[in-house]
């Protein structure tokens, strides 16, 4: 009787009830949140995903079926529903694209673990059998992978046009992708032969003509006018350019003060005196044999008066006026020159040179191009065209896509199927993997390896295909070797994809997969959300 009452007096202690309510409930709020936003970016992947039509508060109209944008100007207030839009944008930045894929990936990783927890599965154990599995599934991609070298331009070109055909302007992918391919070869350092700096090229967009006018620019383009006022050069040959930073105009008394001038005589003076400072500077100009002038945007006052603009139309020297800030750099790269910030520094050796610098007209307004320039830094320039506005940026975007495609393949020299090839491999090796695991593990590995049979189900589905017919015949291709099987949308049916020349960069695949599970781990480890006012 004694020996029972123990153990009684014991389990009081220990045992004691604890409200585990509220956890699960802000897990499961979560999870379907996060959930919730995945959906609603899974209609548009792959090539005949559907588009999004984003109307933003400011009546500004964008279409466009690239996941990091519509996830982007989604107004999204859910904490949870935000990590998902912060891993899109992290997936553009490391990989460029796929920035749907990651999203999709993400929420079926969700909606698997809802299920593992409603089983009693405890959240870390689910935490880290998810980071185990997605360990094993890089292995898995890398063993997939097939190598490619920067000089097998025609296998850059595929894997370009594999990311420029589930974008609206798709019908275009045959000028882009060789377009892309060329823009990023071209400023490949050779010191740093697996790094490429996405600045060094420029995309300058300009209204007017068919996406199929846009062309590869070596030199510079400004998408601005010469300065016409006092009838200035529009064209100069032999160009010597200078890049200033200072103003040519009278200056200001540094504080706020006023001068009172009481007779004509001051008047003159005062004008004498700006007519001779500002023929001053030009002489200077002028005498370091300087024929072409980029002024950058001043904020405290003009940085070029009509009088100075006048002395240097005589002085036959070109303007271009109101160079951004922020282009000074690319600029200067480009043109081989160093910016001059005072008259005093201004000297023959900080010019740049170039055969032609010329205004032309294109569409309803004027371009300046800087063509045949000397000794020219590892840049760039894209002019894109377009007919309205919305192709303009969504064509941009396309474009930033295709280039971040080739940038991976410069990095991490790998290419690999695509067609939700990929995605069945790893399912059906992880789901083997998983009978040989012990315990719960087992049970959560098998878990993630169906959440990646989402992406060819996906595509199937917005293809107008019969989903589970497809990813049936399609494990079933898999399961008798072929690990080069995916869905080819064209035909609607299951074809080796890599014949087919839809491939895409490692670098995609293995980073979606592992900012997903990255993402979905956290989410999982959340168990409570704090407001502060």
């Amino acid at each position: 009787m004694a020996a029972i009452a123990v153990p009684q007096h014991r389990s009081s202690k220990t045992e004691s009830y604890v409200d585990n309510k509220r956890k699960e409930d802000i897990r499961h709020a979560n999870i379907v949140a996060a959930r919730a936003v995945a959906n609603a970016v899974r209609t548009s992947l792959g090539p005949k995903g559907m588009d999004k039509m984003i109307s933003t508060s400011s009546d500004e109209v964008i279409i466009t079926n690239d996941g990091a944008t519509i996830l982007n100007k989604m107004q999204v207030l859910q904490p949870a529903a935000k990590m998902l839009v912060e891993l899109s944008k992290s997936q553009d930045s490391a990989a460029g694209d796929g920035t749907t894929t990651v999203v999709v990936i993400a929420g079926a990783l969700l909606e698997q673990c809802l299920l593992l927890l409603s089983h009693g599965i405890h959240p870390t154990i689910v935490s880290d059998s998810l980071h185990k599995a997605a360990v094993k599934a890089v292995d898995v991609l890398t063993a997939m992978a097939v190598p490619v070298e920067l000089s097998d331009r025609d296998s850059l070109v595929k894997s370009a046009s594999t990311s420029l055909n589930s974008k609206v302007v798709s019908q275009y992918s045959t000028l882009l992708a060789p377009l892309a391919v060329d823009a990023v070869l071209s400023v490949v350092d050779a010191a740093k032969p697996d790094m490429v700096d996405l600045r060094d090229v420029k995309i300058v967009k300009k209204l007017g003509g068919t996406v199929d006018d846009t062309e590869l620019v070596k030199g510079l383009v400004f998408d601005k006018k010469v300065s016409h006022a006092a009838g200035g050069p529009t064209r100069m040959e032999n160009a010597k350019i200078a890049v200033i930073q200072f103003q040519i105009s009278p200056p200001k008394t540094d504080i706020e003060q006023s001068i009172v001038v009481s007779d004509y005589s001051q008047m003159d003076r005062i004008l004498k005196e700006e007519r001779s400072y500002i023929l001053g500077m030009i002489k200077k100009i002028k005498a370091t044999g300087c024929n072409v002038l980029l002024i950058q945007k001043s904020i405290l006052r003009d940085a070029v008066t009509d009088l100075s603009l006048h002395y240097l139309a005589k002085a036959k020297i070109l303007v271009i006026k109101d160079v951004e800030r922020d282009e000074i750099e690319f600029i200067t790269k480009t043109l081989n020159c160093l910016p001059i910030a005072n008259i005093e520094h201004f000297r023959a050796e900080k010019l740049g040179y170039a055969d032609l610098v010329e205004e032309v007209s294109l569409g309803d307004g004027k371009i300046v191009k800087i063509n045949g320039i000397k000794e020219m830094g590892k840049t760039t320039t894209v002019l894109v065209r377009g007919s309205n506005q919305l192709v303009l940026d969504e064509a941009e975007r396309s474009l930033h896509d295709a280039l971040c495609v080739v940038r991976c393949l410069v990095a991490k020299r790998f290419l690999i199927a695509g067609g939700g090839a990929p995605e069945i491999e790893l399912s059906r090796q992880l789901g083997a993997w998983a009978k040989v695991l012990h315990g719960m593990e087992g049970y959560c590995v098998r878990a993630f390896a169906e959440a990646l049979e989402v992406i060819p189900y996906t595509l199937a589905e917005n293809a107008g295909l019969n989903p589970i017919a497809i990813v049936t015949e399609l494990r079933n291709r898999h399961a008798q070797g072929e690990i080069n099987a995916g869905i080819n949308v064209r035909k609607g049916q299951i074809t080796n994809i890599l014949e087919e020349n839809v491939v895409q960069p490692l670098l995609v695949s293995t980073s979606a997969i592992t900012l997903a599970t990255e993402c979905v781990r956290m989410i999982l480890k959340i168990d409570d959300i704090v407001t502060v006012r």
